[in-house]
């Protein structure tokens, strides 16, 4: 996703600051409360796995096409999403079994994939990332755009809670145990309070639950 222009508005006809007599103080204030989000959108099945431990995810994909559960409406909130190398690999693998090898990314959206060791040529729309995640975030953060998706997988979701780097949890559960598979975040010990911001049931039984993390 491509980060959308700059919040903050300038015209060469005018000469004083859109800012005008506002403090400094609330200046802050307004910056901090404008920051943008990184938000886990998701689904897991209902013991609490996103793909089965092959990366599989037909127990998701068997969902009715007739309902979209939000996702347009998030989607027009973003204008970044944030990828592990493993999802990015099986993605591409996902994508040569059925013969969809173009499109694969938003190019309107900035892509950002995480790996230790990025390949020499990345697909069209892709950057590779491999500097510290608390780093990397707080500089996505400074910058201006809209909200920033995290697509995961669990471990780059770890990777980012436990850096203090996540804001919400936006999850849909999906009523199926799949008995194993890849967790929502790699396991690892932690105590992570979450506020509930909101929950919704879809007629197919899937639940929607949207957190935030208190930083």
């Amino acid at each position: 996703m491509a980060p959308y222009g700059d919040s903050t508005f300038w015209s060469r006809k005018r000469t004083v600051s859109p800012w005008g007599a506002v403090s400094v103080a609330k200046r802050r204030l307004l910056i901090v409360k404008t920051q943008r989000k990184i938000i886990v959108y998701i689904a897991t099945s209902a013991d609490g796995y996103i793909a089965r431990p092959d990366g599989d995810v037909e127990w998701l994909n068997r969902r009715p096409h007739t309902v979209d559960y939000g996702m347009r409406e998030f989607y027009r909130k973003i204008d970044t999403i944030l990828w592990g190398r493993k999802t990015y690999d099986w993605l591409l693998n996902y994508s040569k079994k059925t013969g969809k090898t173009k499109g694969l990314f938003d190019t309107k959206l900035a892509n950002y994939v995480f790996s230790r060791k990025p390949p020499r040529r990345a697909v069209p729309g892709v950057e590779f990332v491999s500097e510290p995640v608390k780093a990397f975030a707080q500089r996505l953060r400074a910058t201006s755009g809209k909200q920033i998706w995290m697509m995961g997988g669990g471990e780059l979701i770890a990777s980012f809670l436990d850096a203090g780097e996540i804001d919400e949890f936006d999850i849909h559960v999906v009523p199926v145990f799949i008995g194993t598979g890849i967790p929502l975040i790699a396991p690892r010990h932690r105590d992570v309070p979450l506020r509930l911001l909101g929950s919704r049931k879809y007629p197919d039984g899937v639940v929607r639950l949207r957190y935030k993390v208190p930083r």
